[in-house]
Parts: structure tokens; sequence; C-alpha cells
């Protein structure tokens, strides 16, 4: 096998393998001593060892690591990227070893579940659009809604150009209400209450597909069942999203 760059550099834990050509796109990967492009194919031996030298940011790669997986409770205030620098970014709240990084984000105002992984391919299959794996949230927002707002936000919703996808809502209190959706835009539940007139004051992911936030305390982590690892293992042998040739 003689797998692309950027599908490598995934499967050694750097993050899905559209992070991985924005990180050769900026320069950062070398490539046997040169500037990488997307089309180098690295070579590994009969033991998947890698015969070439790949640097990311002048550090030799590390080999591939055994996946792990596991469910994150995140409160409010952590920021979902992954910089050193910042001292609000959930890298400070993951371990060293081994390498973790969030499948999707959720903003810095929302709390709930992150799915978090070493496994580049698992993160490519849940994060190309046109899987659209569900995603459920619990949001509260400053005002009583009514009907109409549920039916209008199950339609879809149109702001700045965009008209975002049916999806499923139910109310659970007076001002709040569940929803869930299959895309992934920026801000999407904030920006679609808005244009209907509220303000969300609290934003919870409680579900991924089949995986539930349940009652793991808000900044803990645990690590993913047998069945919930079954689950997505299969998710990624069924599923794998279109690539180029």
């Amino acid at each position: 096998m003689r797998p692309r760059l950027a599908k490598y550099l995934a499967l050694c834990g750097l993050g899905s393998r559209r992070h991985a050509c924005r990180l050769i796109d900026a320069g950062l990967v070398t490539f046997n001593g040169r500037s990488a492009s997307h089309t180098d194919r690295v070579t590994l031996d009969g033991q998947e060892a890698c015969l070439d030298d790949i640097r990311v940011a002048g550090v030799r790669l590390r080999p591939p690591q055994a996946p792990s997986y596991w469910l994150f409770n995140k409160p409010v205030g952590v920021d979902c990227r992954l910089l050193a620098q910042d001292p609000c970014s959930l890298l400070h709240l993951l371990p060293a070893e081994p390498r973790l990084y969030p499948v999707g984000r959720l903003d810095k105002d929302s709390r709930g579940l992150l799915l978090l992984t070493n496994d580049g391919e698992l993160t490519h299959s849940l994060m190309h659009p046109d899987f659209g794996h569900s995603k459920t949230y619990h949001v509260r927002l400053n005002l009583a809604l009514d009907e109409a707002f549920l039916t209008r936000m199950a339609q879809g919703v149109s702001y700045k150009g965009i008209c975002t996808l049916p999806c499923d809502t139910r109310r659970l209190t007076d001002d709040s209400f569940e929803i869930v959706l299959t895309q992934g835009l920026n801000r999407q539940i904030r920006r679609m209450s808005q244009a209907l007139g509220y303000r969300v004051i609290d934003l919870q992911r409680v579900a991924l597909m089949r995986l539930e936030l349940g009652d793991l305390a808000e900044g803990q982590m645990r690590p993913l069942t047998e069945q919930e690892i079954a689950g997505l293992v299969c998710l990624k042998q069924e599923k794998s999203p279109p690539t180029n040739p």
C-alpha cells in the first residue's frame, strides 16, 4: 500500500484528512527533505512502518498509535481549537498520550458532548457533509416559544444567504426545545433562532448519532464502550466518503 500523504497524516493522529490537507497547503509538511505536495504517496514496509522522512513543523512524524475513542462533556468557555498558547483551549484538558482531537466542534459558548479520537479516518467520515450524521441539541431561549417557531425551525430557516436543511424539533419546556441537525454550519442554531427573533441562552449537545452524553459530569471524559466503538468502526468501514482519484 502507498496511501496518499494526507490520509497517512490522519492515520498518525494529526486530525482529519481535511486538516492534514491544510497543513500541507500551509507548507508545514516536508516529505523526504522537500516541501510536501498533495500527490505524495507514503511508502510502507511489510510491517506497515513508514520508509519516508515526513516532518510536520520540523518534527518527524510519529507512527500511528492504536485508535482511541472518548466522550468529553465540554463546559462553556472551552475553545475546541487545539492551541497551546490559548489558556481556554481544549488542549489543556486532554491527556498528553494518546494525542486526541475533537470530531467537529462546539463553539466556546456552547457545552455538551464531544467525541475525541486519534482515528483520522473516522473523523473524515463523520465530518464529511455528504453523510449528514445526526447531532442532537437541547436549547433554551430568552423567550417562551410557540408551535410556529418549532415548525419554522423544522422546515429550514434562511439567514445570510443560507437556507438550512429540514430537521426534527420538539418542545421540552415553555422556553426550551430539542433539535436534531444533520448539518454542521457555524453557530447554526444560534443564527436560526436569531433569524426568528429569539436569542439562545443555553445550548447543549446531548447526542451524536447513537452516542449519548448521559450522566457524564461536565468537564469529565470517559472511554467509549466496546459496543459504541464497534458501531463507529462499522460506520467507518461501510461509509467511506468519496475521495479524489
